[in-house]
């Protein structure tokens, strides 16, 4: 598997992004284009058609917010274990002074330079990207969702 840096770390699912997410929008396209709505029968049926083809729209969109939820929780979980085992202090006076985004990008960064980076980004309130463009010995997620 390649080594993961900033410039190729994000990932994309050929199957959720290039199959399953284009086709359902397709849909969605298609119900609203044969949408008529000038009898009373044929606007039931396109209302029906809409309302399926929204929820189709939505089921792979709310499995993936499911999923990244999860591997939020996850990585949370993971920094105050890391956090721990650096300092034996607690995680969760630095987890108040971070955001989430903030948190999820120090995951990237190597227990060498994890705590100093962690003290700039609160001090200098750095951005997600700004982290991860600082981050010198990069620690890659292969497992992620």
């Amino acid at each position: 598997m390649k080594t993961q840096n900033y410039q190729n770390h994000t990932q994309y699912y050929p199957f959720h992004h290039f199959i399953v997410t284009p086709l359902t929008l397709i849909y969605l396209g298609l119900a609203v284009y044969r949408s008529d709505f000038s009898t009373s029968e044929s606007t039931s049926a396109s209302i029906y058609m809409l309302l399926g083809a929204i929820i189709i729209v939505l089921l792979p969109l709310l499995a993936r917010i499911y999923a990244l939820k999860a591997q939020n929780r996850i990585i949370l979980m993971e920094m105050r274990q890391r956090y721990f085992h650096l300092t034996g202090l607690s995680f969760y006076p630095k987890e108040n002074q971070l955001k989430l985004g903030q948190i999820i990008a120090l995951r990237f960064a190597g227990d060498e330079e994890l705590l100093e980076l962690m003290e700039k980004a609160i001090k200098e309130k750095l951005s997600q990207k700004a982290i991860k463009l600082q981050v010198k010995n990069w620690q890659g997620d292969y497992r992620r969702v």
